[in-house]
């Protein structure tokens, strides 16, 4: 996509800067919608900010080929409920939390420009493919800490998160009626909506990322901190629903087995640390008590996602089969 003059004459405007010196495009966005670009300002208060520039029309293709009105839908209403929580929630977030604050947002008829902080000056400017332990663990204590903050127990007066997702993630049962019909696998298939309440029915909830794969985090150049972006689908649930998607973008599935007992040991230290500090009227040993219990129903969650959208994809190995075994189990089915 080509960033237009007038884009950026009105980046310029809303930053108060001089003028947009150049552009650096991080992404186009999923779909077609748009594109992610850091503009660097003259005479401005900060070197640069990241707009997001989303087209609402429907795209013409989709890389999944999931090109639906049920699609096109849930992507204008996620991108509608990124806007609400970058107005709304993101400048209370925690420091342990790190979000990039709003600058400016803008609705217009058929896009919607959203002006952000940019995290690299910050010292969040790190972005891995490769993940060492440290920063898989900088973001599962970033997780521990945004699912604290906003921790409580149901029934919750979701009117609190009036403009975000009611029930968060973007494989949420509710939004995915045509992977749900595409799915081969009758076991899971039947169990759909079991595991949904199940996850739906925890005693303890709170706000999730809802895409909280490594892509979506920032890291300080040692990789001891990270920072999160994109919260197209934030909203209310088990946190074990964040940390199930991101373990599944960092594993090494060969070596699973002996790596997630030790990342859920470090997640749930740090929850503990971080329901002491944030919310000390909750005992967070139940929390880990209810939470372990449903990490594999949350995987057999994000599982029947995977194998109703797309059925040869690399998330779906030995594994992940197996705990959707154990799962189903659980929920005597």
């Amino acid at each position: 996509m080509s960033i237009s003059q007038q884009l950026l004459l009105s980046v310029a405007q809303f930053t108060q800067a001089s003028s947009v010196s150049h552009t650096q495009v991080i992404q186009t966005l999923w779909g077609g919608y748009g594109t992610l670009f850091r503009a660097f300002l003259n005479d401005a208060g900060v070197p640069s900010v990241v707009v997001k520039y989303i087209e609402l029309p429907q795209p013409k293709s989709h890389p999944k080929g999931w090109n639906t009105v049920t699609s096109h839908q849930r992507k204008l209403d996620s991108y509608h409920v990124e806007v609400n929580w970058y107005q709304s929630f993101a400048n209370q977030s925690h420091l342990q939390c790190h979000v990039p604050h709003c600058v400016y947002v803008e609705r217009l008829d058929n896009a919607i420009l959203l002006i952000l902080d940019d995290l690299a000056p910050a010292g969040y400017g790190d972005v891995v493919t490769s993940p060492r332990q440290c920063h898989v663990e900088a973001c599962l204590s970033w997780l521990a800490y945004f699912h604290a903050q906003h921790l409580h127990s149901a029934p919750a007066n979701l009117t609190m998160y009036s403009g975000l997702w009611p029930a968060g993630t973007y494989w949420h049962l509710a939004t995915r009626p045509d992977e749900l019909h595409a799915l081969q696998d009758t076991r899971l298939k039947q169990a759909a909506s079991l595991i949904d309440n199940t996850l739906h029915e925890a005693q303890y909830q709170t706000l999730v990322h809802g895409d909280a794969k490594l892509a979506n985090f920032c890291f300080t150049p040692i990789g001891a901190k990270a920072a999160a972006v994109d919260f197209q689908y934030v909203g209310h649930g088990c946190g074990m629903k964040d940390v199930i998607l991101l373990l599944s973008s960092v594993l090494d599935f060969s070596k699973a087995e002996q790596q997630v007992p030790i990342y859920l040991d470090y997640y749930f230290a740090q929850l503990s640390k971080a329901i002491k500090e944030l919310c000390p009227h909750i005992e967070s040993q139940s929390v880990e008590q209810e939470w372990r219990w449903l990490f594999p129903v949350a995987w057999a969650d994000f599982q029947r996602f995977v194998k109703g959208w797309c059925p040869e994809h690399w998330k779906i190995n030995d594994y992940t089969e197996a705990l959707t075994v154990q799962a189903l189990e659980q929920l005597g089915r």
